[in-house]
C-alpha cells in the first residue's frame, strides 16, 4: 500500500472522470482508505469521504462524522489491513468498486485475523472523486 501524506490524497489518486483512468485512481483510492484507516488518520479519510457519505457496517448506518469519530476515539490497536480482491465498473462518473480485504489487530496481546467483503460507491465531484456509499461485512470462516 502506497504511504501518502494527508496532505497530497486529493492530487495523488484523482484522475478526470471519462478519462479512462477512473479504475486506476478508484483502485489507489481504495488502499490510500486501508492506509489512514490503519493508521487511524482522521485527515485522510476526510478527504475521502464525501459529507454525505452513508456507510453500513455490522447492518447499521454510520454517517461520516459517526465513522470518524470512531476511529479517532480507537485505540491505536488495527496493525494491517492488505487488500485482497478488488474489482472496478465505471459508469460514467461513478465507480463502483467490489472487494474484499483482511485486517490483522491485537487486541488484549493477541493477533486477529478477520476478513471483509465491500461494495463502495465513488462518485467524480468537483473535479474529484469522492466515496459516497459504503457498505462491508466480515466473512465467516
Amino acid at each position: 500500500m502506497a504511504l501518502i501524506c494527508a496532505a497530497s490524497l486529493p492530487v495523488s489518486a484523482q484522475a478526470e472522470a471519462g478519462d479512462g483512468d477512473a479504475a486506476t485512481a478508484i483502485r489507489a483510492l481504495e488502499h490510500e482508505w486501508a492506509e489512514a484507516q490503519s493508521r487511524n488518520d482522521n485527515g485522510a479519510l476526510d478527504l475521502i469521504f464525501d459529507n454525505a457519505l452513508v456507510y453500513i457496517e455490522y447492518g447499521k448506518l454510520v454517517t461520516k462524522g459517526d465513522y470518524l469519530l470512531r476511529v479517532k476515539s480507537a485505540k491505536p490497536s488495527l496493525q494491517l489491513i492488505v487488500m485482497e480482491a478488488l474489482m472496478v465498473r465505471t459508469f460514467g462518473s461513478t465507480v463502483i468498486a467490489i472487494g474484499s480485504y483482511r485486517e490483522t489487530e491485537v487486541k488484549d496481546g493477541k493477533s486477529l485475523l478477520k476478513r471483509w467483503r465491500f461494495v463502495d460507491t465513488w462518485v467524480y465531484e468537483n473535479g474529484r472523486w469522492m466515496l459516497v456509499a459504503a457498505a462491508a461485512t466480515p466473512v465467516s470462516k
